[in-house]
């Protein structure tokens, strides 16, 4: 009973951090609610929805991690989204590095209404962890397929 304690020890403390619950997957951006201050990612296995401050946008998934936890992703971005979205979708380029249970992303939007480059971040998010947005709420829900 000894050894199967310490088992069930190892494998817990092995599945945590003090930050919380470890993504399950180690070659893709893994499904779940990822959260930061002023700032979340909503992942299911076919899109990301995205917040940073009062903005938002979407990239398709899944995506795949390198070795060293990069991806590069094209999506559409809204840069006045609060309190009422005023468009166009923009194009978008989210780039990140997973690390542990932390996603560090940068958006970088190309503003073709004002003819500028627009770059959000870098934000911290951690997986399992709900996003504080303060003022700026977030999409209570996943995102559709």
């Amino acid at each position: 009973t000894t050894i199967a304690r310490l088992v069930a020890l190892g494998l817990l403390i092995s599945a945590c951090s003090a930050d919380g619950i470890f993504p399950p997957d180690q070659d893709r951006l893994s499904v779940g609610t990822w959260g930061g201050v002023n700032a979340g990612v909503l992942v299911s296995d076919s899109v990301a929805h995205v917040h940073v401050g009062c903005t938002n946008g979407n990239f398709v998934g899944p995506v795949a991690l390198d070795g060293e936890g990069r991806f590069t992703a094209t999506g559409s971005y809204i840069l006045r989204a609060y309190p009422i979205a005023i468009g166009p979708s923009l194009p978008a380029q989210f780039s990140g590095i997973v690390q542990a249970n932390k996603l560090h992303l940068t958006v970088t939007v190309n503003d073709t209404v004002e003819d500028k480059v627009v770059v959000l971040g870098p934000v911290t998010v951690t997986f399992a962890q709900d996003p504080r947005m303060g003022p700026c709420p977030i999409c209570s829900n996943m995102p559709k397929d």
